[in-house]
């Protein structure tokens, strides 16, 4: 088990998520102060003032609160359409209010807005995966909120912890930070509840925490600490340690990537890479593989270097981007699965090639891989 001040003291990725009574100071619209806070923690994690540099995300509720009261509305719409139309309004100003913050600190931003469709379909899901990640490369901090002008009960994440749950798994981050309006979890409602015992830490997943958590939301927010607690079981999925911790504490962000014990950790019992090579040992029913010379097989096996198309010999089966496929050597032996880049017809133009014919051949260019190394793994006979 490692040690818990070590989890985030040697977190390299990390998502935030802040929670829309915090953003908008109780909703009375958005904070610049505390955005101001978080923005400056940020990027001296960025920078590297916590002993390591850090790529990190934001996750940020705010948008109807902030459209409610840019278009002077004193109570919260219930009908979709009308909140719709305040999130689109808010989200501008949240936007704004990121960017502008940000830039104060010397560090560009980016605004990505995501539905469930977007994480659910394999497709999307790699688009997502990889524009996150080339904006982290590129040391641009993503601000990510539910699209919700478009969101409807059938797409819809249904809440920001969620939401950050996910985002934590698409980008396999080593930690997940959410920050609330209360110190972090209580074995009992303490406002109630004299006796309530604060928890430090636990087992992300254990079902005794959902017990505690009496199941329902807090009137706080939209989640209230059971969605938080659901949060921290599926970032574990991916390996990821969840904090939560008071939003307001000074400095909380430099605090705890520093190894402090600020709120509850919910640890995770896989370790980041196990899990997702275990999501893809588990896939049962592949759609297809593509078969490899033996130079590319000895690339992919011993160099653990990423398969290119033009190790390629044949494409067997039909399959779509981001759906798990094997790689056979001559002989048929698996040798690693992972995640195509190409679906199965353009994989089939690709054999033997170049990535400089690529977009000749294609019509546009796309990644050089076929599939990439961070998303492969070896198989073992």
């Amino acid at each position: 088990m490692k040690n818990p001040s070590d989890i985030l003291r040697t977190a390299h990725r990390i998502v935030i998520k802040v929670g829309s009574s915090l953003v908008t100071n109780e909703g009375r619209g958005l904070d610049a102060d505390a955005i101001g806070e978080w923005c400056r923690q940020l990027c001296a994690l960025v920078q590297g003032d916590t002993g390591l540099k850090r790529e990190v995300v934001m996750v940020s509720s705010g948008a109807i609160a902030e459209g409610m009261k840019r278009l002077g509305w004193p109570q919260r719409p219930r009908e979709v359409n009308e909140l719709q139309a305040a999130a689109a309004v808010g989200q501008m100003g949240l936007a704004q209010m990121y960017e502008t913050k940000l830039r104060e600190q010397g560090m560009a931003s980016a605004q990505v807005l995501l539905t469930h469709a977007d994480l659910a379909d394999r497709e999307r899901y790699l688009n997502a995966r990889s524009a996150l990640l080339t904006l982290l490369k590129l040391g641009v901090v993503p601000v990510i909120n539910e699209n919700d002008t478009v969101v409807t009960d059938e797409i819809k994440v249904g809440d920001n912890d969620t939401l950050g749950a996910l985002v934590t798994n698409l980008i396999e981050a080593d930690a997940l930070i959410i920050l609330t309006d209360q110190q972090g979890l209580y074995s009992a409602d303490p406002r109630r509840n004299s006796d309530a015992r604060f928890i430090h830490e636990a087992q992300a997943g254990d079902p005794a925490l959902e017990a505690m958590a009496g199941g329902a939301g807090s009137a706080i927010g939209k989640g209230g600490m059971i969605t938080k607690i659901i949060a921290a079981k599926r970032a574990a999925g991916s390996g990821a340690s969840t904090v939560i911790a008071w939003g307001r504490e000074s400095d909380v962000l430099l605090r705890l990537a520093r190894g402090e014990a600020i709120g509850t950790l919910l640890v995770a019992d896989t370790h980041k890479h196990q899990a997702r090579k275990q999501w893809m040992m588990d896939h049962l029913q592949l759609h297809g593989s593509v078969t490899v010379d033996a130079g590319a097989a000895a690339m992919v096996r011993e160099s653990g270097k990423s398969l290119l198309p033009i190790g390629m010999v044949a494409v067997q089966g039909e399959f779509a981007r981001g759906d798990v496929i094997a790689v056979r050597d001559a002989g048929g032996s698996e040798i690693a699965r992972g995640l195509a880049n190409y679906a199965s017809a353009e994989a089939r133009l690709l054999c033997r090639k170049p990535s400089s014919e690529f977009e000749r051949l294609l019509g546009y260019a796309a990644e050089p891989e076929m599939v990439h190394r961070d998303n492969m793994v070896l198989s073992h006979h």
